[in-house]
């Protein structure tokens, strides 16, 4: 695997020969990473490459062998509370009471900043308010949950991890159901999120999309192939490999893309 050498300060998350399962079979294979500190990291790779699987491993979601480090502090020593506030977890089909209000929903990313049955604070309520701004979903605050639509649901779940206020955000297929203008707009959130430091790892099937992150990270068969800048030949050539030469890597706009092959 090549890989982007990185300072111990630099490292946002890690991972040490992390090994898991789904039921009997192991999926990931002693997998060694480093998620750089205030970048985009994309992660791709064919189906049942291991890519949702890692992510969950990052969160502390998965049981798992090996060691996962958040911000130089090993994640399974950190209590439930910090953990919560350092790193915000967006998953596929995420599940929230239908009954609930977009607001409310929000205000979930809030609690690990709360105390105990305590009421939400001017701090809590600008920080759910500064979210849903920034998902579109202010305009509909009041309306539950059950009345919106699939993309609509997305973004205020998106909502709900951006409230976290996390320095570290991991993002599984996030930008399921969401329409082109939307996935537009969820890259340019991306981006403001790195220019004011934070963290953002993400799983795409959207390979072009993927591609307008700083790094990528491309797995196969539960290892890592390779890590390196989206913008760099190495990477390109590695995603074509990945994906058995079935897609070229092409320039367009300034952006490079992921075209089948014909």
């Amino acid at each position: 695997m090549t890989q982007v050498p990185l300072t111990i300060n630099s490292i946002a998350l890690g991972a040490h020969t992390i090994r898991a399962r789904l039921g009997n079979t192991e999926v990931l294979h002693g997998i060694d990473l480093s998620i750089p500190q205030g970048r985009w990291t994309s992660i791709v790779g064919p189906n049942g490459a291991g890519k949702s699987t890692l992510l969950k491993v990052l969160a502390g979601l998965l049981p798992h062998a090996g060691q996962v480090v958040l911000l130089g502090q090993p994640l399974a020593g950190l209590p439930g509370r910090q953990r919560a506030q350092q790193l915000s977890w967006l998953g596929q089909n995420e599940a929230s009471a239908d009954d609930l209000t977009v607001y409310d929903v929000a205000m979930l990313g809030r609690l690990p900043h709360q105390a105990w049955l305590a009421p939400p604070s001017a701090l809590d309520r600008a920080a759910v308010e500064q979210a849903l701004r920034a998902t579109q979903a202010w305009d509909w605050r009041g309306r539950p949950l059950s009345h919106l639509s699939g993309g609509e649901r997305q973004r205020v779940l998106l909502a709900r991890a951006l409230a976290v206020q996390a320095q570290v955000l991991l993002m599984d297929e996030p930008l399921a159901n969401l329409d082109p203008p939307h996935q537009a707009d969820w890259l340019t959130l991306m981006r403001q999120l790195v220019a004011g430091g934070k963290t953002v790892v993400s799983v795409l099937h959207e390979i072009s999309l993927a591609l307008q992150a700083d790094e990528m990270v491309i797995m196969a068969r539960g290892v890592i192939t390779h890590q390196g800048g989206c913008r760099e030949a190495a990477t390109h050539r590695a995603l074509e490999q990945v994906f058995d030469h079935r897609i070229i890597i092409a320039p367009l706009l300034d952006q490079w893309v992921a075209l089948p092959k014909t």
